[in-house]
């Protein structure tokens, strides 16, 4: 019993970190725990000190197991909602400075980096240099842009 109770203990434990590197919301680390749990109690019992002694020290491991897989999922959960600031998603909606164009196309000067854009669809006006202008879409490395409105002004 207690040969099982320690495998179980090292694969819970193994189990339990896989849940940090592939992220299952819970269950791979649930299932680590469990292990984890089963393992001290059939470890302990098995080593003679009794069941209830096995029982005390597999309950205390599962409780302090779950309270940070719960604190963990919770946080994967906090970090999952927040807004996307890097990337093509990132970039939308942020305000460039024009710096030269010639009837759809031009370049756009955006956070520190000069990007090549067009005039959105939308967008009937010319643009001109020295016009601030906002991100509606990114493809490839081409800018869609648009004349900024005074509301969205930094």
């Amino acid at each position: 019993m207690t040969a099982l109770g320690m495998a179980l203990l090292v694969v819970g434990a193994v189990v339990a970190v896989a849940e940090a590197h592939y992220p299952a919301h819970g269950i791979v680390g649930g299932i680590g725990v469990a292990a984890m749990a089963v393992g001290a109690v059939l470890a302990i019992s098995g080593l003679g000190a009794g069941l209830l002694a096995g029982l005390l020290a597999g309950g205390a491991l599962a409780g302090a197991g779950i309270g940070v897989l719960m604190l963990t999922v919770k946080q994967g959960a906090v970090v999952r909602r927040q807004r996307v600031r890097t990337g093509a998603e990132g970039i939308v909606g942020h305000v460039g400075v024009v710096r030269n164009w010639a009837e759809m196309t031009g370049n756009v000067a955006l956070d520190g980096a000069l990007w090549r854009a067009r005039r959105s669809v939308m967008q009937d006006e010319e643009l001109r240099v020295g016009d601030q202008v906002v991100v509606e879409r990114l493809t490839g490395l081409t800018l869609s842009v648009r004349r900024a409105e005074d509301w969205e002004l930094p």
